[in-house]
């Protein structure tokens, strides 16, 4: 089964785990100095929070799943859509280790699809992978325009 994830970086974490708590009607499953963690049944959701984002906002989006024959088959939708896909094994992020796949959606935003295979001691260095681009037939990406 899937779950949405959103993760935003935040100014203050404890104000916004303060904020976030209340909103979602509970505590973080995972708090630490830098981030904090909702894994969430109603809504469904993956909802990260840290203080580790060079600005606040949304840092990027993605699809949770819970098994590797889950995270094969959303990496067959993106390339079979023709997106580029940035494939990272063993990412070390956000205090778990997973494998991922990720691409940029037509506004640049990042979205991960990903499993997660152990808890980790450190946040770690992963970051988004800044995809290629690929241009498409209507709209080739070097002219910035959009298709209608």
């Amino acid at each position: 089964m899937k779950r949405f994830h959103v993760h935003i970086a935040v100014h203050n974490l404890v104000e916004s785990i303060g904020f976030y708590s209340a909103l979602f009607g509970t505590e973080p499953n995972v708090a630490k100095p830098d981030y904090a963690k909702w894994q969430l049944d109603d809504p469904r959701i993956n909802f990260a929070i840290s203080q580790r984002g060079a600005k606040a906002g949304l840092d990027h989006l993605g699809i949770q799943v819970e098994s590797g024959d889950e995270l094969e088959a959303l990496n067959q939708q993106l390339t079979q859509a023709a997106l580029s896909v940035e494939e990272q094994k063993a990412a070390a992020c956000c205090y778990s280790e997973s494998n991922k796949y990720w691409t940029l959606d037509p506004q640049g935003i990042a979205w991960e699809t990903f499993h997660s295979l152990a808890s980790i001691p450190l946040f770690g260095d992963d970051t988004p992978v800044p995809v290629k681009k690929v241009a498409s037939a209507c709209c080739p990406s070097s002219t910035g325009s959009s298709c209608s």
